[in-house]
């Protein structure tokens, strides 16, 4: 198992199809880094070399925010909007549907602290 940006990735898979179970990289951004790496398509990850798998964790470093930085930046914009008391803000603090979904008959999971 390789390790690239703290997610481990399977051996077996392609490289853009491994590549994006790391939290912060869709199918875009894995074909783009793959790319501008110059790696081929078909490669699996069990057939990079440790200079490749290197090259690859740098680039995803320093050209995307990706795992803890992104989970803390979404985390920091929702704290901002529960301080400033705007709707969306309460919404969340209360764990009820932000976007105008109806509560009466749905939304069961997000208002299962509330009922009891």
């Amino acid at each position: 198992m390789s390790y690239i940006s703290g997610t481990r990735l399977v051996d077996d898979k392609q490289v853009r199809i491994a590549s994006t179970k790391i939290y912060g990289i869709g199918p875009k951004k894995a074909i783009q880094v793959r790319y501008r790496l110059g790696i081929s398509g078909n490669i699996k990850i069990k057939e990079l070399t440790k200079y490749q798998i290197n090259q690859i964790e740098q680039m995803i470093g320093q050209d995307h925010v990706v795992h803890w930085q992104l989970k803390r930046g979404e985390r920091a914009d929702i704290e901002r909007l529960i301080s400033i008391s705007c709707y969306r803000g309460i919404r969340h603090q209360a764990g009820l549907p932000l976007r105008g979904q109806r509560t009466h008959t749905n939304a069961k999971t997000c208002r299962k602290r509330i009922r009891k």
